[in-house]
């Protein structure tokens, strides 16, 4: 735990000024950027179109009744060639994503992994990294390359290496067509993280939690929001992976955000009961195994304080998607090497909540608005009931969690 000393004057480079990729690797990483665009809007509605005005109707004839999960979607989209072409024009274009950023991040590797060093030894801003090189990787992150990305989220290549955190981090700008850390409002952070932070504090104004835990935190890009938030809180971010944390925490000291990361695993983490008020996460269970969200939710409700709020950004669960829907964001489990995804949306988070110990009273499922996109002033309004929030991956993130 932090000792509470003052944080000395001293600043840091950010570690993202060391990633200067060539004119020809821009150019590269824009045409990736356009065309996951292209395949997630243009080949995606032809796609949808064909659903809708061939495949329902085909299933129908043969089976009496349309699609009525996305099981059944899917075997009605089978075999059909724009299906096909989008499938292998989404694998290719994920694959892509990462070999953009490989070259500049293995250029540029031995000053990335110096400023960690510096900004470990040092804690300028007063955060701290704390790292365990005997914790047990869980299978589900060591076993296979979650999303593509060659190594996964954790593997070493050198000693102190930030390797992986700088691909994903990179890449993550690739994926998601923002080249640079302009996602949200404040130009450095991530949108979901931002959008949370706003609607919890929009939502609960009285509400100033002492400390915050971000679980699953990556690299903590979606957990900085939460300093600016709510300033005089401290801050904390667990993940498995030392390569990421180390990025995080030294990207960290350098924007001057005091955060405490540390290497564990959120089934069994090391903290006091009830030592946390608020409690969140971004996109974190899709990648984990349902007995291993159910032991992870536990330790929410232990490790959350009364009258604290625990608030999980997730992909949004089958029971709220039409079939189509369903289908489109269950591809993942199969082609993205993401196992674990369609048994969480297959799984009711209000029910995963309270078998936890969380009252169903005071659980919540809602898609809040991105902030970015928004605007505080339709923010406002949402949180007020007199706007309704864009759907999920349309401008809108889903959320569940509870008061305790």
């Amino acid at each position: 735990m932090p000792d509470g000393s003052l944080p000395n004057t001293q600043t840091l480079p950010d570690i993202d000024s060391y990633f200067r990729p060539t004119s020809n690797e821009r150019a590269r990483m824009g045409f990736v950027s356009a065309m996951r665009k292209h395949v997630l809007v243009e080949k995606q509605g032809e796609m949808k179109r064909e659903y809708e005005d061939i495949a329902v109707p085909a299933y129908k004839a043969k089976t009496g009744h349309a699609p009525r999960n996305g099981d059944e979607a899917e075997t009605a989209m089978d075999g059909r060639l724009v299906y096909s072409v989008y499938g292998a024009l989404r694998y290719n274009a994920q694959e892509m994503v990462w070999a953009s950023v490989q070259e500049p991040v293995e250029r540029t590797l031995p000053d990335m992994i110096s400023l960690a060093q510096k900004a470990a030894a040092e804690n300028p801003t007063g955060g701290s990294l704390r790292l365990d090189p005997t914790l047990e990787v869980p299978r589900y992150v060591s076993a296979l390359d979650v999303h593509l990305i060659p190594g996964c989220f954790h593997s070493e290549y050198t000693k102190d290496d930030v390797a992986q955190g700088a691909v994903v981090s990179f890449g993550g700008m690739v994926f998601s067509g923002a080249l640079g850390w302009r996602q949200g409002l404040k130009g450095k952070y991530g949108a979901v993280g931002e959008s949370v932070a706003h609607y919890i504090h929009s939502k609960y104004p009285d509400f100033k939690p002492k400390r915050i835990l971000d679980m699953g935190t990556a690299s903590g890009k979606n957990l900085m929001p939460y300093a600016d938030t709510f300033p005089g809180a401290e801050i904390y971010g667990i993940d498995v992976a030392a390569p990421l944390l180390r990025f995080g925490h030294a990207k960290a000291e350098a924007a001057g955000l005091p955060i405490h990361f540390s290497q564990q695993n959120a089934e069994t983490a090391d903290f006091p009961d009830g030592y946390f008020d608020l409690i969140v996460s971004s996109f974190f269970f899709h990648e984990v195994p349902v007995k291993s969200t159910k032991v992870i939710l536990k330790e929410c409700h232990r490790l959350l304080a009364k009258g604290g709020i625990m608030a999980h950004m997730e992909l949004p669960p089958r029971k709220s998607c039409t079939p189509y829907v369903n289908f489109f964001w269950d591809w993942d489990t199969l082609n993205n090497n993401e196992p674990a995804y369609s048994a969480f949306r297959a799984s009711d988070p209000t029910v995963l909540s309270t078998e936890a110990g969380f009252k169903a009273g005071t659980c919540f499922e809602l898609v809040i608005p991105n902030r970015a996109t928004f605007g505080d002033d339709n923010f406002a309004k949402f949180v007020k009931g007199e706007m309704p929030p864009p759907p999920h991956g349309g401008g809108g993130w889903f959320i569940f969690g509870s008061v305790k």
